[in-house]
């Protein structure tokens, strides 16, 4: 889970609402790939642990059709964290090791080539 300060990090940001809100589902997924892998560095987990965790969650077990699509949107985050990784550090980097600050970083990153187009 994002912590408040995080939160208040993010939203410190002169980024518009939808990339704020970008931010904060990414910073989600993040945290959520950090404890399905139980560590806050390396690889995604590998999609049958993403959703043997999924199944494993309560509110969400009972629903297949929102556990598949809940752990497609898992992975999908999981690789596009690792691809912000890689541009972050200009070469090979694991995903689940970014912050929120990384994040925040590549975002006004990607603000600013807009603005420069």
């Amino acid at each position: 889970m994002i912590s408040p300060a995080e939160l208040t990090e993010l939203e410190a940001t002169l980024l518009p609402a939808l990339e704020r809100h970008h931010l904060r589902l990414l910073g989600h997924g993040l945290r959520t790939l950090q404890v399905i892998a139980g560590q806050p560095q390396g690889p995604p987990p590998a999609p049958e642990a993403i959703r043997r965790w999924c199944l494993e969650q309560a509110p969400i077990a009972d629903d297949p059709a929102f556990v598949e699509a809940f752990a497609a949107q898992l992975e999908a985050t999981g690789a596009q964290l690792t691809a912000i990784a890689n541009e972050v550090a200009g070469g090979p980097r694991e995903g689940l090791s970014l912050d929120l600050s990384d994040l925040i970083a590549w975002a006004q990153r990607q603000a600013d080539l807009r603005v420069s187009l």
